[in-house]
């Protein structure tokens, strides 16, 4: 991303949004879908509330919503090891069967995500072999996650589950300034990388 287009996008995100963005954002972007058991939970690697992730994750798996799950985070900035590490050590910690959890080290954004996880998927389940998929991850990136991921597998049933510490409830996101900035900026991104390619339109029309 050129400077002037980053400088572009970093405009946009601090803006207030209308109040039919609002709306469209509320309606479609910031959506969680019905939950039903599932073959495999992704877990989108994160240095933001990395506790409430494996908390939501753990109740999952206790309560009978996935049999296998693949954590896909690499190593950022300030840290030795990979999100994967941290999270996975974590839910193992909480009771989650280390031999249930897939593994994915290198990824730095949510495209590689998808990219790098989908052959240790392949090599450990087999692709064909997994119906429905749970998206675990932030509530700003909302349906960007099934989105990349339905770009790069189109066949599995995707749901999605988001999650954050705000204190301000999630259709009032627009009156905090953190919150905000982090919907937008991730908004923002959608027709962009639709028109390139990286995500596809999910859920269906």
């Amino acid at each position: 991303m050129s400077h002037r287009a980053a400088m572009s996008l970093l405009d946009r995100s601090t803006r207030l949004p209308t109040a039919d963005e609002i709306t469209r954002i509320n309606r479609t972007h910031l959506i969680d879908t019905p939950l039903r058991p599932a073959d495999l939970l992704f877990l989108f690697g994160t240095r933001e509330d990395v506790a409430l992730r494996v908390d939501t994750a753990v109740g999952l798996w206790r309560a009978g919503y996935f049999r296998w799950s693949i954590v896909s985070g690499g190593v950022t900035p300030g840290s030795e090891q990979s999100e994967c590490t941290i999270i996975k050590a974590a839910m193992v910690a909480a009771g989650v069967p280390a031999d249930r959890i897939l593994e994915e080290h290198r990824a730095m954004n949510t495209g590689e995500n998808v990219i790098f996880s989908l052959p240790i998927i392949d090599a450990a389940l087999g692709l064909q072999n997994v119906r429905s998929v749970i998206c675990l991850g932030n509530t700003w990136t909302a349906r960007r996650y099934p989105m990349t991921l339905h770009r790069h597998w189109p066949e599995v049933e995707k749901m999605l589950l988001t999650v954050d510490s705000f204190a301000t409830p999630r259709e009032r996101w627009h009156t905090d300034a953190e919150f905000r900035r982090r919907i937008l900026h991730e908004w923002d991104k959608i027709e962009s990388y639709k028109a390139r390619g990286f995500i596809a339109e999910w859920p269906g029309r």
